[in-house]
């Protein structure tokens, strides 16, 4: 316990055999209840946890491969079954043994000093891990980062790092059956943490990398999570619009985006078109033009979400 606060971990695990073990064993003493979801391993993880003598209270849930996302959403929804209404704060620690479980209090800290709701783990931020992460991955890394700001309308260094700590607030508002059940969930919930203006504090990680291999498929894994980006950044950008949350900053944004779709798609208007050939723009160009402007009213859009959220808290507390 924390301040008050009971501490759950949520370790996600599908045949890590190798790292379990380790993971479970180095669990810091101030968690109250250690979740791990077996995710159909194949391999001997089952065996493993039901041998294992744990430093904390643990548990097992086992699921039939229904994937990482499904995995962590339900070792969320066990804490929350588990304490109803105590409040905790449920920390994810995969089980592939890449990150520090001594750096579990740093992710904790901004939640225990009410300076945000949920706390990611920023492996760019913390040298040696930068250093010791192969380029390809960096590289990817960048590439989802800048998307997956632009989906949710903040910055998001390290989208892709699964280490969390989440208050419990948001898992008792979270819409369980609208989720993302496999790889691509950090994207789905920094994006979904957006719409419902959550505030998120960025935390330097260390990763650590050995023989673990990743079950992502590259080219399915970046055609399925763009897609769902840009579906979840249209969606959040027109609830915002239709809303008690709607602000300037959230209709400039929407006027600037339908523009760009304007601009990019033909048929939509044939005047806009003819002006823009006339005076020898290319389209696409304005669409960009159009979309970087609508960009910069949707991190507004964004801030002002999560100001209206918090002084909606203070009121329900006085």
């Amino acid at each position: 316990m924390k301040r008050g606060y009971s501490i759950g971990v949520v370790i996600p695990a599908k045949n890590e055999e190798r790292f379990i073990e380790a993971v479970v064993k180095t669990l810091p003493e101030y968690v109250d209840l250690a979740v791990v979801v077996n995710d159909g391993s194949t391999d001997s993880t089952r065996d493993i946890l039901e041998e294992i003598d744990a430093p904390v209270e643990m548990h097992c849930i086992h699921l039939a491969g229904e994937g990482v996302g499904a995995a962590i959403d339900a070792g969320h929804r066990y804490l929350l079954e588990h304490w109803e209404t105590e409040m905790f704060i449920s920390v994810v620690l995969a089980g592939d043994g890449q990150m520090n479980p001594d750096e579990m209090e740093l992710l904790l800290e901004p939640l225990l000093q009410q300076r945000a709701e949920h706390s990611k783990g920023n492996r760019f931020a913390h040298h040696q891990s930068l250093q010791k992460m192969p380029l390809l991955r960096r590289m990817a890394s960048r590439v989802l980062s800048f998307f997956t700001g632009l989906a949710s309308g903040q910055v998001t260094p390290d989208p892709q790092c699964g280490y969390t700590a989440t208050h419990c607030d948001v898992l008792r508002e979270w819409n369980w059956d609208d989720s993302w059940k496999g790889y691509g969930y950090p994207n789905f919930w920094l994006i979904r943490l957006s719409s419902l203006g959550v505030r998120i504090a960025h935390v330097p990680v260390e990763a650590i990398y050995g023989e673990e291999k990743s079950g992502i498929r590259k080219l399915r894994f970046f055609l399925s999570v763009g897609l769902m980006m840009g579906y979840r950044h249209h969606k959040r950008n027109i609830s915002w619009i239709f809303s008690k949350r709607v602000t300037p900053h959230t209709l400039f944004a929407g006027i600037a985006y339908a523009i760009g779709w304007i601009a990019l798609l033909p048929g939509i208007s044939t005047d806009l078109e003819r002006e823009i050939v006339s005076r020898g723009m290319n389209p696409i160009f304005l669409t960009l033009a159009a979309w970087m402007v609508a960009h910069v009213f949707d991190k507004g859009a964004t801030r002002t979400v999560q100001e209206l959220r918090q002084n909606a808290k203070a009121r329900q507390k006085t």
